[in-house]
């Protein structure tokens, strides 16, 4: 037992000292985002945002706290390519967070830790379609995208109300998520095929969705645990971490390949 606490205990602190990703952490980006708080969010220039604000975004709830911190990301990572440094991943929370209640729901099984657990997974698969959303249609239709959001809001309220409220079902959790999943890999690959003669990086992408779904076979395959220790469930645990290495890098190129491209369009204009 109190071997278990004190891992809780680190994984705690763990959790509070990375929930600001590296970017988040840069003072170039932190006084970036103060500095245009003070100049824009308040008193008539706030005014000025809203008043120019697409209607589209005010309804996503956009505010101009979020606007500061979009455009002081994109000016962080243009120092960072200038200097030669990696790109940081900025808001890296969501994976995170079924991480943690992941390893917490393992460590003590309880109902709210399962339940944490369970729901947190669903989140992380609806992300990744409204990434997916976000890619290949919001870029040229915000409109479509925030739309988008808002359904799968809607859908995981749903889902966790009739879990929490109704009947916890594993069954109905079990093939919601694989539905989903199902989803994901159809989108993310139908988008990858149509542009991989002139994106060679979508072809980290297409092996990413292939080998989650080749994966998510454990969970629905059970054995016995392998010398006692190492059950379907661990082993799919242990198996998406380079998966998921493999999609920030895919998340890396992607988002380098739009800066250039984002360059370029500046430099015609």
């Amino acid at each position: 037992m109190a071997w278990r606490a004190a891992r809780l205990v680190l994984l705690t602190a763990a959790v509070g000292l990375a929930c600001g990703s590296q970017g988040d952490r840069e003072p170039v980006y932190r006084n970036c985002v103060l500095g245009c708080e003070e100049r824009n969010c308040s008193g008539n220039a706030l005014k000025h945002f809203r008043s120019r604000q697409p209607i589209y975004m005010s309804l996503a709830g956009w505010t101009c706290q979020d606007d500061c911190k979009y455009e002081c990301m994109w000016v962080t990572v243009g120092l960072y390519l200038q200097e030669g440094h990696r790109v940081p991943q900025f808001h890296g929370k969501v994976s995170l967070n079924a991480w943690f209640w992941s390893t917490v729901f393992h460590t003590r099984d309880t109902d709210l830790t399962e339940k944490m657990d369970y729901f947190c997974a669903s989140a992380v698969i609806l992300h990744s379609i409204y990434l997916c959303c976000v890619r290949t249609v919001g870029l040229q239709h915000p409109a479509v995208a925030s739309a988008f959001r808002a359904l799968l809001l809607l859908l995981l309220t749903a889902h966790i109300s009739y879990l929490s409220l109704i009947h916890f079902d594993y069954g109905y959790n079990m093939m919601a998520n694989v539905a989903i999943g199902l989803v994901n890999l159809a989108w993310w690959l139908a988008w990858c095929l149509r542009n991989h003669r002139h994106l060679p990086h979508t072809r980290k992408c297409m092996l990413v969705v292939l080998l989650l779904q080749g994966l998510s076979l454990l969970e629905l395959l059970d054995f016995p645990p392998l010398f006692w220790v190492l059950d379907a469930h661990a082993i799919w645990h242990i198996s998406t971490i380079p998966v998921y290495v493999l999609f920030f890098r895919f998340l890396e190129d992607d988002s380098l390949y739009l800066l250039k491209e984002s360059e370029a369009k500046f430099k015609l204009d």
